[in-house]
């Protein structure tokens, strides 16, 4: 299994808390949030980590350097800010196998991974999303999907009773996603899944697991408390 994890991110609405470091590395109970997510794809049993890299990436490769891993790592670093999708481009080059794992840096979604990708090769998708079921929530845009799992509409941020949410947790079809006429900036979000959803080869694997994104410092101060039952 490959992984690619999005680790360029400026964490805008945490620098209050965590000072001018690269999101990933926002201190949890003594360790860097990319600490809890390289355990996670441990415990999958991932074979290559990349981390794709932008602000201060020196202060994560510093601190990679210093760490035991059980797998190989590689890290692409952006020289200019190239979005999510960018990011994505530039890492799939270097990836091996068709089929990829993407994580983003500032969430924890704990998807049972082995029947994610099952589910991702049954239906010959191009993406397969995980998705989360939540309740009274903004921050997050509603994905709906048909009876066969096939994504149909994204929704725009707004205030909604119940849905399933993109839970930034993705398995790509590496040449699918590179035979698309894909500009060498663009969001992943906007300019790929949103664009193409006509297309009706994104699937939805919903997944119960334990779900945080620490953009905001609520939900950051809530990761201290979760994670250390979660990684005790």
């Amino acid at each position: 299994m490959e992984a690619i994890i999005l680790a360029g991110g400026l964490g805008t609405r945490l620098q209050g808390v965590i000072g001018a470091q690269p999101k990933c590395m926002a201190p949890v109970n003594g360790e860097p949030f990319l600490h809890y997510l390289l355990e996670y794809l441990t415990k999958h049993n991932c074979t290559r980590v990349i981390l794709s890299l932008g602000y201060k990436h020196k202060v994560v490769i510093n601190w990679l350097e210093e760490q035991f891993l059980f797998f190989e790592l590689d890290y692409v670093v952006e020289t200019e800010p190239l979005g999510t999708g960018g990011g994505i481009l530039a890492v799939l080059e270097e990836a091996a196998t068709d089929d990829v794992l993407v994580l983003n840096g500032d969430t924890m979604f704990d998807v049972d991974l082995t029947a994610m990708f099952a589910a991702h090769k049954a239906n010959k998708a191009a993406t397969t999303l995980a998705l989360k079921k939540m309740s009274n929530f903004d921050r997050y845009g509603v994905v709906h999907t048909n009876d066969k799992g096939v994504i149909t509409a994204f929704d725009e941020k707004k205030a909604t009773a119940e849905g399933t949410i993109n839970g930034g947790v993705y398995i790509i079809n590496r040449d699918a996603f590179m035979a698309k006429d894909l500009s060498e900036k663009f969001s992943f979000e906007k300019d790929y899944l949103e664009k193409f959803v006509s297309d009706k080869t994104f699937y939805g694997f919903e997944d119960k697991g334990y779900f945080i994104d620490i953009g905001i410092p609520e939900d950051y101060t809530k990761a201290q408390e979760d994670f250390k039952t979660m990684f005790p």
